[in-house]
């Protein structure tokens, strides 16, 4: 069917139906949308961005609205069943309408889209095979869709996944952001808001024995040019920058070009990144570079307080540089956010030694997650005797999925929400995070830990 101007809904879906969640605290801009957005308009197509992190609408009333040719839906492992409900949802309305799915889940777990609703699933960075796709579906002239890397369709029933080829992320577009202007109340980074994300990288340098994202881009790590990378956040009207690459901070070289030429330009802003404890301990001049051109927040792995845990995840740091990088950031004055894992083989000692170790090492800003073997990963194959549920959306490092080696399930998330109860005392009273309601979080957690069931949370 030839046809020259399409209709394009792109999705990103609601990251939970329940109040267990950080909305409200953290939201964030679907920059991915607005790179497929920004390559569709330049080719005539009409498109529309629905985001479901801040719309309340219904995905099946926003398709009867938009009516559209194509459905695209991206998201992470916690949203693969919305993901499928919404292909449904499009299906269910009218049925000729071409499915999509993408996104870091899909790429990585792409078997678990095979669904009927589904059409093709996109397993690369190179959102321009979708343009592959609708010319396949709508030009008339039938290419090949064999020829067409990086994606799976179905072919006399049955799927066939054509393998993917390292995206050159230099590729991309600028980002259509007229969806985030004309929604800059609602994303945010903590008190940042509102919150503009920026990528300058593709996949990850480093290999963390819990992470998979050094695998993304068939394991090859791309940045774009920092002088591009600058110009794009000097065009940004939005005076808050969450750099949301893996790891910024890893090209020392690269990252003085970065410095030097947000001075040059005269670029006023806040920034958010990523950046491993080494690299600063390594690079204080650095950090005084960056504090001196407005970073607020650097999202640094400390994972663990002791050698042992460190080793086991292959984070190649000691404990003294994860203590030697909090010092530092606290004195140059960018705010540390510390990451920390909570292990499956923590007893009660563990819990407490956590808490006491942020206290004593004046660590205001704290994200503790849960270790979650990642589906399809060499690191759930090793725990897969372990797993003690199959719901995607328990995916989110906030649920336990699989069984602790030393303690309960249910010990496991008490001691987990005493110490988050803790850690936002701890936070009211250094009037951390003054925008949030505390009381209303600690309720929460109080509450959860009173409808603990074996592997699942009522209300989560």
């Amino acid at each position: 069917m030839k046809k020259n101007n399409l209709k394009f809904l792109l999705v990103h879906p609601e990251i939970s139906r329940t109040k267990y969640n950080f909305m409200g605290v953290i939201e964030n801009e679907p920059l991915e949308l607005e790179y497929i957005s920004a390559m569709l308009k330049d080719r005539g197509h009409e498109v529309i961005i629905f985001d479901k992190q801040i719309d309340n609408k219904k995905m099946t009333d926003k398709v009867k609205e938009v009516n559209p040719d194509v459905v695209y839906v991206c998201g992470r492992t916690r949203q693969e069943n919305f993901m499928k409900e919404y292909c449904q949802n499009a299906k269910d309305f009218n049925k000729n309408i071409i499915t999509i799915v993408g996104g870091i889940h899909v790429q990585h777990c792409y078997k678990r889209m095979y669904e009927k609703s589904i059409d093709y699933i996109l397993i690369s960075f190179d959102i321009f095979k979708i343009l592959d796709i609708i010319s396949y579906e709508f030009d008339g002239q039938k290419t090949n869709l064999d020829n067409i890397s990086g994606i799976c369709y179905k072919k006399n029933n049955q799927w066939i996944k054509n393998d993917a080829i390292p995206f050159d992320i230099k590729k991309l577009p600028r980002p259509d952001r007229e969806y985030f202007y004309q929604h800059k109340d609602r994303y945010m980074y903590l008190e940042l808001l509102p919150c503009a994300h920026v990528r300058t990288s593709y996949s990850c340098p480093y290999s963390c024995s819990f992470c998979y994202r050094n695998s993304l881009n068939c394991g090859k790590y791309v940045e774009r040019d920092i002088e591009d990378v600058v110009n794009e956040i000097d065009s940004i009207k939005c005076n808050n920058i969450y750099i949301i690459d893996d790891d910024f901070l890893f090209d020392r070289n690269r990252i003085l070009k970065f410095i030097e030429l947000i001075k040059k330009d005269n670029i006023q802003k806040k920034y958010v990144c990523y950046g491993r404890a080494d690299f600063i301990v390594n690079n204080q001049d650095i950090i005084e570079g960056l504090k001196e051109i407005g970073f607020y927040y650097i999202l640094t792995g400390l994972e663990a307080i002791d050698d042992k845990y460190l080793s086991k995840y292959n984070k190649k740091i000691s404990l003294d540089v994860n203590i030697e990088s909090i010092r530092i950031l606290n004195k140059i004055g960018i705010n540390i956010m510390g990451m920390f894992v909570l292990d499956l083989d923590f007893t009660y000692k563990d819990f407490r030694a956590l808490y006491k170790w942020i206290k004593k090492h004046k660590l205001k800003h704290v994200a503790i997650s849960i270790f979650t073997p990642e589906l399809e990963s060499e690191t759930y194959q090793t725990y897969k005797d372990r797993i003690i549920t199959d719901n995607p959306e328990h995916w989110d490092y906030l649920h336990l999925v699989a069984e602790p080696s030393n303690i309960s399930v249910k010990r496991f998330y008490f001691y987990y929400y005493t110490l988050l109860i803790k850690l936002f005392l701890k936070g009211q009273r250094e009037n951390v995070y003054d925008f949030i309601d505390y009381g209303d979080y600690i309720k929460s957690f109080i509450k959860n830990i009173f409808s603990i069931q074996k592997g699942t949370k009522k209300n989560a």
